[in-house]
């Protein structure tokens, strides 16, 4: 039996490679409270979702907000972004992520069941169907669009388009090195969303922070994807954590170096104030932070260190707002 209280013999038709025996972890967060709070037969679709595991719905979410904020202190005259706003978007979030992370397990369900991290996800443990799945997928991507109406049209527009990315983000660790990039410009499209639901077009600010958005992705998710390698590596799978190998610790210093330049270059072209650029250089002690003290071989350290990253996401934003 292994940290999870199974048998790596054999589970529900694989093999999962054991490679994090004495410092792992788990894909799976023990009674949750998210987890206790519903009737048993919902509790597989809290984890598909991953609604019990938040990080992923902040890092998608912040960036939406960045966008709302900006765009709002681009404006002439001061006022707080509109709470209405962030609501929405943080309601969508929610659900666009979960809908992600269905087309994710659908899609990697033969090699989640193969990954010790993973395996007890509730495709690969035969919790819910593929079929099951497609239909909770459904559901939240009604939800979205739901949501996704009560903005202009140019945001539905921007919004509708982003699903291409969703699509083949899942896709892109069998084919190359890089699918981080890949999440990158799908996680951040929000950036460019927020923007346009108050400005109502784009501008060279929301660019340059999407930009910034990739590289920040960059950084964080080379840090997730160490969790993988050693497994990653046995079943053919790709990432930057192998791409880097030993040699991580200066992509990182690269990859957090332009999302601050070009954050403070979206602050500059949105016209923002000095406070900004302080919140900023805080941000930028906090990926320091990660990229000087990250050990890439503990997946606990790794997973520590991915979470920080909401700190920075709402470091950045209280910025935006004070400047």
């Amino acid at each position: 039996m292994n940290d999870w209280g199974w048998s790596v013999e054999t589970f529900h038709g694989y093999k999962p490679v054991m490679t994090h025996s004495t410092d792992s972890a788990s894909d799976i967060v023990r009674d949750h409270w998210t987890i206790r709070m519903v009737a048993p037969p919902m509790r597989p679709y809290i984890r598909l979702a991953r609604i019990d595991r938040p990080i992923g719905t902040w890092l998608l979410l912040l960036p939406c907000w960045w966008g709302v904020a900006l765009a709002t202190a681009a404006e002439p005259v001061w006022r707080w972004p509109d709470p209405v706003f962030f609501i929405l978007f943080a309601i969508g979030a929610l659900v666009m992520r979960g809908a992600g992370c269905c087309w994710n397990d659908i899609v990697d369900r033969d090699f989640d069941g193969r990954v010790a991290r993973t395996a007890l996800r509730p495709i690969p443990s035969g919790e819910i169907s593929v079929k099951q799945a497609v239909a909770f997928m459904g559901l939240l991507l009604l939800i979205g669009l739901a949501i996704l109406l009560s903005f202009n049209t140019y945001t539905i527009a921007m919004s509708i388009a982003s699903l291409v990315l969703v699509v083949i983000y899942p896709l892109m660790k069998r084919v190359t090195y890089w699918p981080q990039i890949f999440l990158g410009l799908a996680f951040n499209w929000g950036a460019l969303v927020g923007w346009t639901a108050v400005a109502g077009d784009l501008s060279a600010a929301p660019v340059l922070m999407y930009v910034a958005g990739i590289a920040w992705t960059l950084g964080y998710d080379t840090i997730y994807a160490h969790q993988d390698k050693e497994d990653d590596a046995l079943i053919g799978l790709k990432s930057t954590a192998l791409k880097f190998g030993d040699n991580t610790g200066p992509w990182l210093w690269g990859f957090y170096a332009v999302t601050v330049a070009l954050l403070g270059a979206a602050g500059w072209s949105a016209g923002l104030s000095w406070p900004y650029f302080a919140m900023l250089a805080l941000g930028a002690a906090q990926l320091t932070w990660q990229a000087a003290t990250i050990d890439i071989d503990s997946p606990s350290d790794c997973l520590s260190k991915f979470k920080s990253n909401r700190y920075f996401g709402l470091i950045v934003l209280a910025g935006m707002i004070a400047g």
